[in-house]
């Protein structure tokens, strides 16, 4: 790249950290009070009557799970209601005159997402940890989990915020397919607790090793194997890349 485009790509990802922390109420706060809430919800009803993981109070083992669906849903609205909100008010053909290449656009949205669901995944922790102890076995992964969740659905957002045309098609895409994936990836459970047919179902679910394996991080243990659990995180975000690059490389309808 050159000097003018890392400018450039530096530039919009400013803009879009300015953007989301102009409504710091909204994109950093309530997805916290949201966790805190079924963090107070399901640990008050089920503390004492469900033990996952040995030695492993519920509402700890809650703790992570929350964190990562966090991450999960602002990630992704980060990117996704950006482009949006940008393509409906007609303001996204400046960017694109701009000297920002597909790669320079596709990194600023998806770094900008990272640093939303970081934010809002560290503030929940922060929160939490006044009310529950919380280990933390293994710091790297959930330090790698948290940043490869964010980019990954930071990418699936800039899928779904280029293909929408509308803000009812957004709203359809989050509520049919990324919320159902996060609540249906171990969020409140271990998979082993479910029967044989849907343990299988959930190993299908993409979500589910993001929030197994940064699970991992805090208590050394999980439902699959960590590495796995990496590498299918890695090959649905290398994936997803893939299919966002081509779309922003074409200029599907943003250029139309």
């Amino acid at each position: 790249m050159s000097a003018a485009s890392l400018r450039g790509v530096y530039t919009l990802f400013a803009k879009e950290i300015w953007r989301f922390m102009k409504v710091f109420v909204q994109t950093i706060l309530t997805p916290v009070v949201t966790a805190l809430l079924y963090l107070l919800v399901f640990g008050q009803a089920l503390e004492g009557n469900i033990e996952v993981y040995e030695g492993v109070a519920y509402s700890a083992f809650l703790i992570p799970g929350l964190m990562m669906m966090s991450i999960i849903q602002n990630a992704f609205a980060n990117s996704s209601s950006s482009l949006i909100q940008s393509k409906m008010m007609g303001n996204l053909v400046f960017v694109l005159l701009s000297p920002i290449s597909s790669l320079g656009f596709f990194i600023a949205f998806t770094a900008a997402a990272v640093v939303r669901g970081v934010l809002v995944a560290l503030a929940v922790y922060l929160v939490a940890i006044l009310f529950v102890d919380l280990p933390l076995e293994a710091g790297w992964a959930v330090l790698v989990f948290a940043v490869l969740g964010s980019a990954t659905l930071g990418v699936l957002g800039i899928i779904a915020g280029v293909w929408a045309e509308k803000f009812d098609q957004l709203a359809g895409f989050q509520n049919f397919f990324i919320l159902p994936l996060s609540f249906l990836s171990g969020v409140f459970y271990s998979i082993h607790s479910l029967p044989g047919m849907w343990q299988t179902v959930s190993q299908f679910n993409p979500f589910f090793y993001l929030i197994d394996g940064f699970r991992y991080g805090f208590f050394g243990q999980s439902d699959a194997n960590p590495v796995l659990s990496l590498g299918v995180t890695l090959v649905f975000l290398f994936g997803l890349s893939a299919v966002a690059l081509l779309m922003l490389h074409k200029g599907y309808k943003i250029r139309e």
